[in-house]
């Protein structure tokens, strides 16, 4: 194996790391992956956000933990990058100084045309994606929602929109700790069709072209499904219905905050802004008349390690 890199992605919802090395084959080979549900970016629908002094200590110590259990692996770069909150944020330069200042490493702020095509690249590093050639990859974190399009396994679209689970729940949502209404639900629907609609992303694929999808919500929903079914996250099947995801915004949107964040497979963490991203994502699979997403872990920080680790060999 080639030496290792370690990623740490900064997220509005979570921050993960992610340690991989390049096999003789050429495949990008993960040798740690973690994830701290952390949610620097509350206030994050605001028109001017600013990070609160919690989520920035909250997300100091969350990047300390991380950096320390990828130094383990004695990697031979480390990379931090940080997307939509403190992209978005005013006082996103503050938090990046104290990073600087705490850890030695600096932060690489990804524009929403870098991040998205960065999970395009990771996309590309996935064996079970190897035979597609034309599909969709829809990418939903807390602050923005990453859309691509492949065509010949080349990007034919990208766009990042401010479609993210913790703005949404910010902006439509006022009592998250209730059940959600089907009129909040609806809301949620229009504004991400209207979103769609108003960047001009065009469904304009073959019929068959398959829906990906990434990030936190499909990953839950597999953890979700293994609970119920007693069975591991790997052997959860990759295909996830979309009316599945109707089943489940049905029945979890429902319960109040507290019995959401009992619900097996869903982390206590990511319960209030669960039924929001379910809609978003059904909301998202109704505009380009999908019926599956196909679930890959192989997003963002697979495509930065791509990247740091250089072309296959």
């Amino acid at each position: 194996m080639s030496p290792a890199v370690a990623i740490v992605d900064i997220g509005s919802n979570s921050i993960k790391v992610l340690v991989a090395a390049r096999t003789p084959a050429g495949e990008i080979s993960p040798l740690l992956m973690r994830t701290l549900d952390v949610r620097i970016s509350a206030g994050i629908s605001q028109t001017n956000p600013r990070l609160s002094a919690e989520g920035m200590a909250r997300g100091l110590e969350a990047i300390n933990t991380l950096l320390a259990d990828a130094a383990k692996f004695s990697p031979a770069s480390t990379v931090l990058v940080a997307t939509s909150a403190v992209r978005d944020a005013g006082n996103g330069r503050d938090f990046r100084e104290q990073v600087r200042a705490a850890t030695g490493q600096s932060i690489r702020i990804l524009t929403g045309d870098e991040e998205a095509g960065l999970i395009g690249q990771g996309l590309t590093c996935d064996p079970a994606l190897a035979s597609l050639g034309d599909f969709y990859v829809f990418d939903l974190g807390g602050g923005s929602l990453e859309c691509l399009a492949f065509r010949h396994r080349a990007v034919s679209q990208a766009v990042s929109l401010q479609l993210g689970c913790v703005r949404l729940t910010e902006k439509f949502i006022p009592d998250p700790v209730a059940a959600i209404s089907a009129t909040q639900i609806q809301q949620i629907a229009s504004h991400t069709k209207a979103a769609l609609t108003q960047a001009g992303f065009k469904f304009d694929l073959p019929q068959n072209a398959v829906a990906v999808g990434t990030g936190g919500t499909i990953t839950t929903v597999r953890a979700i499904l293994g609970a119920c079914q007693g069975i591991s996250f790997q052997a959860t099947p990759a295909d996830v219905p979309v009316d599945t995801l109707r089943t489940l915004l049905s029945e979890i949107g429902s319960l109040p905050l507290d019995a959401r964040r009992r619900v097996a497979g869903l982390p206590p963490a990511r319960a209030d802004v669960f039924p929001t991203a379910l809609a978003t994502l059904i909301a998202v699979a109704e505009a380009g008349g999908f019926t599956v997403f196909r679930n890959s872990v192989y997003n963002l920080r697979y495509g930065l390690a791509r990247e740091a680790l250089g072309s296959a060999g």
